[in-house]
């Protein structure tokens, strides 16, 4: 990452040239950017915790959670201290936890080994959990004024369109990096970045960009052909996994057994109600039955249904029954992986969406 020194062809200083002359895009970000809560500001550790917020998730969606953790939590020796079950609960709903356990054993590394302070050197902070080349760029750009040019989703369909590349292959990827570098100003390198970032967001968007609302469609080549949107050309999704589990919910009194998933799994360091994934859609009594006791290693008396929900992830969907169990185990063997709760004591644990809505139709 930095600044090739590879020479340029004359196409390509042409290029350069016109983006570096197109001044407005700076002006049109001063006067219409979105005023957010992460924006603004010169704290690395607000910067960080909001690119690494804003992966795969809404802005919108990422406000909340964000004003909501500052105060909690508003210095990142803060974060390192806390235990990884209470920053699992402030993240609760946010999705990708992967992204939270990355922050808490970067925020430890930075305690221990930086005295809390955010490194400003690439070599260091790339090596960090959870940090790949976009965040360490935008970190390093708007919060230190360096000169690393950022490349998400956004910006690669600006340049794409700009450029006029309509397949986003490696070497094409290679070629909007370099025009990115010779590009990116010494002076506020971190505007220029999330000028573009902002301008893919509120115009240039994949479906009907805005071009005529564009401060650089006078030299962008989708802009000036007949269909903008082809670029880049768009690839297939492939279709969503679906999957059925059945849970059920073991009572002891007034208490219900919980169960916390490995840190190595998705959803992981998550609690939720002992459940088994199964392929067999007639769903019988006696089959559910027979699987509970099978994989859960206990002898179930009764049955009787609870609910049925729904719920749509980013990459997988599940429909889970979930079903009253009365057992007949006086008492069941359990590891540190496993918990007795009350119901008022659900908040104190970060359970995932499909869970919650368990909860909320019981």
């Amino acid at each position: 990452m930095g600044n090739p020194k590879n020479k340029t062809t004359a196409k390509e200083d042409c290029i350069v040239q016109s983006i570096l002359q197109a001044q407005d895009l700076i002006k049109w970000y001063d006067k219409e950017k979105r005023d957010l809560a992460f924006r603004d500001i010169q704290d690395p550790y607000k910067i960080w915790l909001s690119e690494i917020m804003l992966q795969q998730t809404k802005v919108d969606t990422v406000i909340p959670y964000f004003q909501k953790w500052i105060k909690k939590y508003p210095t990142i020796k803060d974060v390192a201290k806390a235990e990884i079950t209470d920053l699992l609960i402030s993240w609760e709903g946010l999705g990708y936890y992967r992204r939270c356990h990355n922050f808490h054993k970067a925020s430890k590394i930075i305690s221990q080994e930086h005295g809390g302070q955010i490194p400003t050197s690439w070599d260091i902070l790339i090596k960090l959990p959870g940090i790949g080349e976009y965040t360490a760029a935008a970190v390093l750009s708007i919060a230190f004024g360096k000169k690393f040019p950022v490349l998400d989703g956004n910006v690669k369909r600006v340049m794409s369109r700009f450029l006029g590349i309509k397949v986003l292959s490696v070497n094409n990827l290679k070629k909007i990096k370099k025009v990115l570098n010779l590009s990116i100003p010494a002076k506020n390198p971190g505007d220029f970045n999330q000028s573009i970032m902002e301008l893919g967001a509120l115009i240039c968007s994949p479906r009907k960009p805005k071009c005529f609302k564009c401060p650089i469609s006078s030299i962008c080549k989708a802009a000036l052909s007949s269909n903008p949107e082809s670029y880049p050309k768009k690839t297939k999704k492939g279709k969503v996994p679906h999957f059925t589990l059945i849970s059920c919910i073991l009572k002891k009194d007034n208490l219900f057994l919980i169960h916390k998933r490995e840190k190595n799994m998705m959803l992981g360091g998550l609690w939720e109600l002992p459940n088994v994934k199964v392929e067999n859609k007639l769903l019988t009594k006696p089959f559910i039955k027979k699987t509970l006791e099978k994989e859960l290693k206990i002898k179930v008396k009764n049955i009787s249904n609870s609910c049925t929900v729904k719920h749509s992830y980013s990459h997988f969907s599940v429909t889970m029954h979930c079903f009253n169990c009365e057992i007949s185990n006086s008492e069941i063997i359990l590891d540190d992986n496993y918990n007795w709760i009350l119901k008022k004591d659900i908040s104190k644990y970060p359970f995932s969406k499909v869970h919650h809505k368990i909860f909320n139709s019981l």
